[in-house]
């Protein structure tokens, strides 16, 4: 049996590293886009490449609102987030930052939503 191979402790650790880097960056509120400094903004998860040349970065707005713009303004200016990763991180390359919406709490409220609907409930109950 094949197991695809998840990430190595080297990504994980560096992923976090960069989670808690941004977090931080976010906080102080001097990105200079006006957007982003006023939003409340959660960065849920930092996935890296197994070369550390690239990284994913998910993130989630307070109340799931305005996403495409931040996404934009993240874009915009993904060159200062490099910049303060470059500056904080332990290792000799800092990588390119890519900014997506993390929809897994989306998905986590449509599971639990299906679950406790009466159509659900009532299949589970015949099965006893």
């Amino acid at each position: 049996m094949l197991r695809s191979k998840g990430p190595s402790q080297r990504q994980l650790r560096v992923g976090e590293e960069i989670r808690h880097i941004l977090a931080k960056v976010l906080s102080h509120r001097d990105s200079g886009n006006e957007l982003l400094d006023k939003a409340s903004i959660t960065i849920t998860e930092v996935r890296v490449s197994p070369d550390l040349q690239n990284a994913t970065v998910f993130l989630v707005p307070l109340g799931g609102q305005r996403i495409p713009e931040i996404l934009a303004a993240f874009k915009e200016t993904s060159w200062f987030f490099r910049k303060e990763v470059a500056h904080q991180l332990t290792t000799r390359i800092a990588p390119r930052l890519a900014f997506q919406a993390d929809l897994s709490f989306d998905e986590a409220q449509r599971i639990e939503t299906l679950l406790t609907s009466p159509k659900v409930k009532r299949d589970i109950e015949n099965k006893d």
